[in-house]
């Protein structure tokens, strides 16, 4: 490549970036709640209770106050009439890089990963870019709250739920950190042209995979239990370590483990991995989760599920096996929510669970696994999930069920600031509208504008 072409694709590179990185199309990040906010007259879904039609709900300093049809009205509220609307509890994606990656043909906007392959002590929410394109997209479509997660090696990091508006990552950030992130190794030989390892390979890889997570939680242990003499005694003797500092968390339960898998062995193989090693365990992924529910629900282990617009895992399966697993897992009785797992296509996300409804299962519980349930799952239904007095006003107004793709956002709330629902997507659209609106042959018989 001559310097010339080096400099145009120099030039590209920093456009498409500085792009990417761009403060969201203008939008302004929201002013916390300055008075009381009524909305009236809507259909108001709690999901935790049953719809009340014609009510109201009250929230300040972004907490909910009120709900329900007879309520006493603040003096100083704002009022939005919304008769015909329908209020719902924000969406929440369960498993998503928001933040973490911009575009993916463009290094300088991905920051997912970190080399190596134990890296606990990486922290999903100070890598977040605020300024990302894909959460004005997202959030557009009622998704307020992303579980952002990081990528790579055997033990990633943690991840952070995240509120979709902010100025800074501290300001979005809802909880971190929500658990520790593990992708389980294969446990099965892989045959096909495009392998590069002979099987006898992929076996000992295998087995030094397993080895390197027990070694991890090993050393973690034997930190923590150093850690622990030490406070006793008047003297340190021991240098901090961030990696194990970072696995405590989970050793003492307070966190769980996330464990992408999502062949059966794998699932069985980790379930038994964390009751050995006495962990919460979330199983994420998990296409073969419905082929090991009694086991799930023996042990007590939540399911991230997803994606349901996929394949199926093998070639001889049924085509509708990704869309029928959530009901098989609700009629075992696992406790599981819906994700998404596409960082461009996380707006999508009621549309996965309304599949999932499509194919069996239960419309509310469709609704619960992208609300209150995922809520469960990350440990913060105490705060989002369901509209409830003094959760967070993390809502959204709609013009009919948010599963439905005939239905529009038309409200966000988010801990009771209004979010501005704009986006790149909306812009391009109202562009090229103008566009060809100019276009049109006029009516009587003249040149369209900007025609030659």
């Amino acid at each position: 490549m001559n310097r010339t072409s080096s400099a145009i694709l120099l030039a590209l590179i920093v456009l498409v970036i500085d792009n990417a990185f761009s403060q969201n199309y203008g939008q302004i990040p929201a002013a916390a709640q300055a008075q009381p906010i009524a909305l009236l007259g809507a259909t108001v879904h709690p999901v935790s209770a049953a719809p009340m039609a014609n009510a109201t709900v009250i929230f300040e300093n972004g907490k909910i106050t009120a709900l329900g049809q007879n309520v006493a009205i603040p003096a100083n509220a704002k009022k939005i009439e919304l008769a015909g609307k329908h209020i719902y509890p924000a969406l929440i994606a369960a498993n998503t890089t928001l933040g973490l990656i911009e575009i993916g043909s463009v290094r300088a906007t991905l920051d997912l990963s970190e080399t190596g392959l134990i890296n606990p002590n990486v922290r999903a929410e100070v890598a977040v870019n605020p300024d990302g394109e894909m959460i004005p997209v997202t959030r557009a479509n009622g998704v307020a709250l992303a579980l952002s997660v990081p990528q790579g090696g055997l033990i990633s990091g943690t991840s952070a739920l995240i509120m979709l508006d902010g100025w800074t990552w501290e300001q979005m950030t809802l909880k971190a950190p929500v658990g520790m992130h593990l992708n389980w190794p294969d446990m099965s030989v892989r045959r096909g042209w495009w392998m590069t390892q002979s099987e006898e390979e992929q076996r000992k890889q295998i087995q030094e995979n397993l080895q390197k997570i027990k070694e991890a939680f090993a050393a973690a242990r034997a930190y923590m239990t150093a850690k622990n003499a030490e406070a006793k005694m008047s003297s340190r003797r021991h240098d901090s370590d961030s990696r194990w500092e970072a696995m405590i968390p989970v050793l003492e339960r307070k966190i769980p483990v996330f464990v992408t898998a999502n062949e059966a062995k794998q699932i069985q193989a980790a379930v038994q991995w964390a009751e050995d090693e006495k962990l919460r365990v979330v199983m994420v992924g998990a296409k073969d989760a419905w082929r090991v529910a009694e086991l799930l629900k023996e042990k007590n282990v939540p399911v991230v599920y997803g994606p349901i617009h996929d394949l199926p895992q093998r070639n001889w399966e049924a085509y509708d096996t990704p869309f029928s697993a959530p009901k098989k897992l609700f009629d075992a009785g696992v406790r599981f929510c819906i994700a998404n797992f596409d960082n461009a296509n996380v707006r999508n996300l009621p549309y996965e669970a309304a599949s999932a409804a499509a194919y069996g299962l239960p419309r509310e519980e469709a609704l619960k696994s992208i609300t209150l349930h995922a809520a469960e799952i990350l440990g913060v239904a105490d705060r989002v999930g369901s509209l409830e007095i003094g959760k967070d006003a993390t809502l959204i107004v709609t013009t009919g069920d948010p599963l439905e793709i005939t239905t529009h956002v038309e409200h966000e709330f988010i801990q009771g600031r209004e979010i501005d629902l704009g986006n790149k997507h909306q812009a391009l659209y109202e562009k090229y509208s103008e566009k060809y609106r100019r276009l049109q042959k006029p009516t009587n018989g003249t040149k369209a504008a900007g025609t030659n």
